[in-house]
């Protein structure tokens, strides 16, 4: 499981220097939503899921 955090960390980080706002958001909520997911005991795939969906779809209306 700490590799998955390792690597949703890594890949938020090489996606926030993209100029696309929404890769940058699926990158965020899928990092934040495994780590919910983790927290409260739930399935960190699921939670990646849908907290990199949720995370697209904001960072598409932001763009």
């Amino acid at each position: 499981m700490k590799n998955l955090f390792v690597g949703s960390a890594l890949l938020a980080a090489a996606l926030s220097m993209s100029a696309c706002s929404t890769l940058r958001g699926a990158a965020i909520g899928g990092a934040g939503g495994a780590g919910v997911a983790a927290a409260t005991g739930g399935s960190v795939e699921k939670g990646a899921a849908v907290g990199g969906t949720a995370g697209a779809v904001v960072g598409t209306v932001a763009d």
